[in-house]
C-alpha cells in the first residue's frame, strides 16, 4: 500500500512547487488595487508561463528581484524596477 501512495506524495509535493518567476509574477498581482484585477492578473499570469520557456538566467534575475518588489512602491519608477516592470534606472539613465 505505501508503495502505491509514494508516487501520489511525490506529484502531490511538485504540484506546490513555483518557479521564482511565477511567485514574482504572483506578487505582482497582489499590487493590483481590486479582486477583480487580480484574478484577471493571475490569469494572464499563468496563461503567459504556459507558453514560455524560463531559462536558468530568467529564474535567477527573478529570485533576485522577489524580495525587493513591495507593492508600496510599485508606481514610482524605483518601484517598478525593483518589481522588474521596467529596467533599473542605472541602466536607463546610462542610455541617455
Amino acid at each position: 500500500m505505501l508503495k502505491l501512495l509514494l508516487p501520489l506524495f511525490v506529484v502531490a509535493s511538485l504540484a506546490g512547487c513555483k518557479s521564482h518567476c511565477r511567485q514574482l509574477s504572483e506578487k505582482q498581482c497582489d499590487c493590483a488595487y481590486t479582486s477583480t484585477e487580480r484574478t484577471n492578473c493571475l490569469s494572464a499570469a499563468s496563461t503567459h508561463e504556459s507558453g514560455v520557456i524560463l531559462t536558468a538566467e530568467d529564474e535567477a534575475t527573478c529570485e533576485a528581484l522577489l524580495p525587493q518588489c513591495d507593492c508600496r512602491l510599485i508606481d514610482t519608477p524605483e518601484g517598478k524596477a525593483n518589481c522588474g516592470l521596467a529596467r533599473p534606472l542605472a541602466d536607463a539613465d546610462a542610455g541617455s
